[in-house]
């Protein structure tokens, strides 16, 4: 049984896929967490990010957009001193930055969940041959996405990090087809069919 090569990771990976990667997220907070996990995440590994989530949690005030959004350069220099954080200021400014353009979005859109899934009608997209293993690191509508955050002032969050944050909240289901999760989150929400727009650096992981 395919297990979209996660079952060679770490077990904190594993309970990842099991329970969250994948299945749509329509909570603000939540959003917030993993885009900002996508953040904290570029250029290093996704298991880095999942041994170190407790400890941005409590850095980050357990991604409170509201609290974070109003976090100045001391708290930035908390946050860099904490034991295990990733000390990257740019990372954690941008961190706070987001939290703000996330209010800013919030103000004009009533919430960023609905914003992001207004995308996709609501419907979590299933992509020509993704199923079968065929799965880029970006394309159209993670780009135009992206093009969006940016005009609202997110920073870290190019077309490759919005793709997955994509594929993390379930707007796309990028789990194998043979993978249960692939079934259990097609069954349990609305879905749309579409053909591959725009897709860049396709990479294949074989199916079993």
């Amino acid at each position: 049984m395919s297990y979209c090569d996660w079952d060679t990771t770490s077990e904190a990976n594993i309970c990842y896929h099991d329970e969250e990667w994948g299945t749509p997220v329509h909570d603000d907070q939540k959003q917030f967490e993993f885009l900002m996990m996508e953040v904290m995440q570029c250029g290093l590994s996704w298991d880095l990010m999942m041994r170190k989530r407790e400890i941005f949690r409590t850095c980050f005030d357990g991604f409170d957009y509201e609290k974070v959004a109003a976090y100045n350069e001391a708290d930035i220099e908390r946050i860099m001193s904490y034991p295990g954080m990733i000390r990257s200021r740019r990372k954690i400014a941008a961190v706070i930055s987001n939290a703000r353009c996330f209010q800013m979005l919030r103000a004009e859109q009533g919430s960023f969940s609905e914003w992001l899934w207004a995308h996709t009608d609501g419907k979590t997209v299933l992509y020509n041959k993704h199923a079968q293993g065929w799965v880029p690191v970006s394309n159209g509508l993670s780009a135009h996405i992206s093009k969006e955050l940016k005009a609202y002032g997110f920073k870290f969050l190019g077309p490759i990090t919005v793709y997955s944050h994509l594929q993390a909240c379930g707007i796309i289901n990028d789990h194998d087809e043979h993978c249960p999760r692939y079934a259990e989150i097609n069954a349990a929400n609305p879905i749309v069919y579409k053909r591959r727009y725009l897709e860049q650096s396709i990479h294949y992981y074989a199916s079993d």
